[in-house]
């Protein structure tokens, strides 16, 4: 095969950077000798990100214009050079393909990229598309969707193949239902101050049930200490509390039931494994794509959903004890999860690549 050349560009979050990192990788797996490059911003943890994975990563000054009010006008201000920047990069590289898997600093790199006739795929891992999505389905040559409710909104170019997550999450051995319920809590890589809250005033009113549950809690860095400490002065002084859990698959073969935001990366993450879950949106998410995402998982009955202003600790409470008596519940939604379910996405979605990279030739 051919030496190709790829640029994936997009971040600002984990929810666009893992699913490029995935993406990559199986990209390499199927042609060594391909040069990819990644594009994003130059915000620290992205970079940080990066370099951990060590890939080739190039920061841009850019930040997202939507939503910011009179700090847009810094934003503006940034976007001649920004797109100076691409424009140097495409032509600095010659990539025969270029993906943009969602997020501000995708836009100008696939915005010029179709300008220059260069193949060009979107990445959308949300229900409803994000705004600089929305703002490129025109240019694309085609737009996978991790949801197939998505489809409608990319006029015939979207193509329903998932979302790309680390091939650990659909290996996962599934966990046999004892008297005993093990929770896997977490609020993305950096916490949820809101979860915290409601899972540590929950706790003296699970107390009395201590003895049949277990729980994994990944507080983020900035509430491990306070949380610990409501552990253990509730008795639950076996309760594994960490700021990051690095295997967070491992985690998830051991839990019967996860209680965490709506990422599009967590969802997906929930859907590969088929594991059922609380899932708690973040109410302040861009458009309110999170309580899009766990719209789709509840409709089919694959999780429930608690609101962040209907979350209070006796409602987290009584949903425990409902699952901790009713383990053919989880069961029954790990079932339904299979409808969501699309198997070897990031194989699919690097096969379409090839084929996009095959029709420029």
């Amino acid at each position: 095969m051919s030496e190709r050349r790829v640029i994936i560009s997009g971040g600002g979050t984990g929810g666009h950077l893992y699913p490029a990192l995935v993406l990559g990788q199986k990209l390499r797996e199927k042609n060594a000798h391909l040069e990819l490059t990644y594009v994003g911003s130059s915000r620290e943890a992205e970079k940080n990100i990066m370099a951990y994975h060590n890939v080739k990563f190039i920061p841009m000054r850019i930040e997202g214009l939507k939503g910011k009010g009179l700090r847009s006008l810094k934003t503006m201000a940034m976007l001649p050079g920004s797109f100076f920047k691409s424009l140097s990069i495409l032509l600095r590289v010659k990539p025969d393909l270029v993906v943009g898997v969602g997020g501000f600093s995708s836009g100008p790199v696939v915005l010029l990229a179709s300008l220059l006739k260069i193949p060009t795929l979107i990445l959308e891992q949300n229900v409803r598309p994000g705004f600089t999505n929305r703002l490129l389905i025109s240019r694309a040559r085609k737009a996978v969707v991790a949801f197939e409710a998505s489809i409608a909104y990319f006029k015939g170019k979207g193509v329903f193949l998932g979302n790309p997550v680390r091939e650990e999450f659909t290996t996962l051995r599934r966990k046999e239902r004892t008297g005993r319920l093990t929770l896997l809590v977490f609020g993305g890589s950096q916490g949820s101050h809101v979860l915290n809250q409601a899972v540590a005033a929950a706790l003296p009113l699970l107390e009395k049930a201590k003895n049949r549950l277990a729980i994994f809690h990944q507080t983020g860095p900035a509430d491990l200490d306070w949380v610990k400490k409501s552990y253990a002065e509730n008795g639950f002084g076996d309760a594994v509390v960490a700021a990051y859990f690095h295997d967070m698959p491992g985690y998830f073969e051991k839990s019967d039931l996860v209680i965490s935001r709506a990422g599009a990366t967590t969802c997906a993450e929930l859907i590969a494994a088929q594991k059922a879950a609380i899932l708690i949106p973040f109410a302040r998410a861009s458009e309110d794509h999170q309580a899009q995402n766990a719209g789709e998982l509840e409709r089919i009955g694959g999780a429930e959903v608690i609101l962040e202003a209907e979350l209070t600790p006796q409602k987290l409470a009584e949903r425990i004890f409902f699952f901790l008596e009713h383990p053919k519940k989880i069961s029954e939604m790990e079932n339904n999860l299979a409808r969501l379910k699309r198997d070897q996405a990031a194989e699919r979605i690097a096969g379409l690549c090839f084929e996009l990279m095959e029709s420029r030739s």
